[in-house]
């Protein structure tokens, strides 16, 4: 079993990660050894409303701890959503949901996005933020894409 949760715990990150797709990057420090700390940009599909794509802007940390992907990085984060093409709900959403998480360090912390719907606007809002298992990070980030009068938001 000991042997099986490395595996395991590897299997679940990769699978996380291949929920985005890196659109591009620009290194922000030198670093002499292991890559440079630089701002990465991604792009993630929302799974429920088809024509919805987030662009999620974020810090990762180089160096040799990032190398060997031992590095923490930081709680800074943005995140711009936008209607790419028609909307389509896939269901009916709840009020407020997680929508894509990737891990910001080895252990226990992560960078979250959450949709929210906003009945009475009719839109759909998207929050950005970090958490940790101990103490989170008060820094976010949030934006909205504004659905058409005439096609209204299924909400559970």
């Amino acid at each position: 079993m000991r042997k099986l949760l490395p595996a395991a715990l590897l299997l679940t990150f990769a699978c996380a990660a291949a929920q985005a797709e890196t659109i591009g990057s620009v290194d922000t420090v030198f670093k002499l050894i292991g890559p440079d700390h630089k701002i990465v940009v991604e792009a993630y599909d929302d799974p429920r409303v088809a024509g919805v794509s987030c662009y999620l802007s974020r810090a990762k940390t180089g160096g040799l701890k990032g190398a060997v992907g031992l590095a923490e990085d930081k709680a800074d984060a943005a995140v711009a959503c936008r209607q790419v093409g028609p909307l389509q709900f896939k269901g009916k959403l709840p009020r407020q949901e997680e929508v894509f998480t990737e891990r910001a360090s080895i252990f226990f912390k992560h960078v979250r996005v959450v949709r929210m719907v906003d009945s009475k606007r009719n839109a759909l809002v998207y929050l950005v933020y970090s958490d940790r298992l101990i103490d989170g990070s008060p820094k976010n980030s949030v934006t909205a894409v504004a659905v058409p009068g005439d096609q209204p938001i299924p909400v559970r």
